[in-house]
């Protein structure tokens, strides 16, 4: 045990070499041509929505937030560089870390978890939907399955009556009129039917020859089967399950069954196998990253305010980076799912909380070139990103104000002329404006704030 605590010590000191570790393994994005649209009229008609809300959450809590460490991908010996480095410092050999970081589950007790507390502080950020980290590669559930004892119910917080946190998560958020998500690992590294401790891990699939050992996979599918059963049946509404693991497709471990019961008690259900490129992906997922260009189809970035897991010296985005790229996102027609770690404890930390509050504001005041718009031939022209209402009759124009960078005192750019007023969304002022030779030039007021802003106007 001090041993343990000896290493839980140093992981807790050195987590600040993790930071921004996780772009090494983060899926960038697919060909929109590999899109494949879904059949089903509810699932279309919910997409759409879906579409709408433009701004969400996603949590990733476990017991790696107990050391403050990258979540699984140290438990994965495909890339030994930097795996090394977390274990140099130790001594550790890679089993005894993998018994290690398993262990964490004996001191995962977070005894201030206050859900409502989460939804409040997202609800204040101007977020729409919460996607919940259910269970990560390492193979922690964070619910009551009943199909292992390798969760947070069967630990040292088990006893606490708000211990099946994903319940809990789930109905705080929707409580306060949110969309609720919940992420699943399809490869569970935990389970003796996907990494068998009989053999070695050498990568992130399984450890043996499905055609060598039937039984194993089929029990694993069974395993897997039973787990998203109980998410989509068990835990009230789901408005999406969240597939990652993309290395596996959601096919190979039943998904289509699934999603028949699934949709009949959550119709239109949006189900996210990541990178399958089949019909179980109803819409794509770049991670740490925007795509280049436009796309024209349900797309989502998911990208973290620090790290997807907790750190204990953590490195936060400003709120105009977040707004920026909000901006970008959503011009380019996708939504962004923003990364929070709650901490060990099961509290959002305050720098975090300020950050959000700040995002919160900016869209309480200029949202409405955000929420519920669509895309536009013309949408970007160097700092400014333009985005149209649904119905096609109002056009925006938002200034993405950098960090170290002050507004200008004239926006300038080419094409989406406007056909009369130009206004401020926000305080609905009236800016002047003029046009020369299809370049539009817009004079901003005196003593307006730091911060992006967007204008309103129609085109002609």
């Amino acid at each position: 045990m001090r041993r343990f605590l000896s290493f839980l010590i140093i992981f807790c000191l050195l987590s600040g070499l993790c930071f921004g570790q996780e772009t090494g393994y983060t899926h960038k994005y697919s060909p929109v041509n590999g899109y494949v649209v879904p059949t089903d009229p509810l699932v279309l008609e919910k997409l759409d929505a879906w579409q709408d809300l433009k701004f969400g959450v996603l949590f990733h809590w476990g017991i790696y937030s107990v050391a403050g460490i990258m979540e699984s991908w140290n438990l994965c010996s495909e890339d030994e560089e930097w795996e090394y480095r977390y274990r140099q410092e130790t001594g550790m050999t890679y089993e005894e870390f993998k018994q290690w970081y398993w262990g964490l589950n004996r001191f995962f007790n977070p005894r201030q978890f206050d859900p409502d507390a989460w939804a409040d502080v997202m609800a204040d950020a101007g977020m729409k939907y919460m996607v919940f980290t259910t269970k990560h590669h390492d193979g922690f559930c964070m619910f009551d399955t009943q199909y292992t004892d390798y969760k947070i119910t069967a630990g040292p917080f088990g006893d606490h009556p708000r211990s099946n946190v994903a319940k809990e998560v789930f109905d705080a958020f929707r409580a306060r009129d949110f969309w609720v998500g919940a992420y699943f690992s399809k490869p569970d590294w935990h389970c003796e039917w996907f990494w068998n401790p009989i053999l070695a891990t050498p990568r992130r699939g399984i450890n043996y020859k499905k055609e060598n050992h039937p039984d194993w996979w089929q029990n694993y599918v069974d395993f897997t089967k039973g787990q998203l059963t109980e998410l989509t049946r068990d835990y009230g509404p789901m408005d999406l399950i969240w597939l990652d693991g993309g290395w596996i497709s959601g096919k190979e471990v039943g998904l289509d069954e699934v999603l028949v019961g699934a949709r009949q008690r959550n119709p239109g259900m949006i189900c996210v196998d990541r990178v399958s490129r089949d019909d179980n992906e109803n819409y794509q997922t770049p991670e740490c990253t925007v795509p280049p260009e436009q796309r024209n189809i349900p797309w989502e970035t998911c990208d973290p305010l620090m790290d997807f897991s907790w750190r204990f010296n953590p490195k936060y985005k400003s709120s105009r980076t977040v707004i920026a790229e909000l901006a970008e996102v959503v011009a380019k027609g996708g939504n962004l799912i923003l990364g929070i770690a709650p901490t060990p404890y099961g509290t959002i930390d305050d720098m975090a909380r300020n950050r959000l509050h700040e995002i919160g504001s900016w869209l309480r005041k200029y949202g409405e070139a955000i929420y519920g718009t669509r895309t536009t031939p013309v949408y970007h022209d160097g700092n400014l990103w333009f985005t149209a209402s649904k119905d096609g009759k109002t056009m925006y124009a938002i200034y993405a104000l950098a960090d170290d960078d002050v507004l200008p005192s004239t926006l300038e750019w080419t094409g989406n002329i406007p056909a009369g007023r130009v206004h401020l969304v926000g305080d609905g002022r009236r800016v002047s404006c003029r046009v020369r030779d299809g370049k539009v030039s817009v004079v901003l007021p005196k003593g307006l704030a730091q911060e992006s802003l967007a204008l309103r106007f129609e085109i002609r």
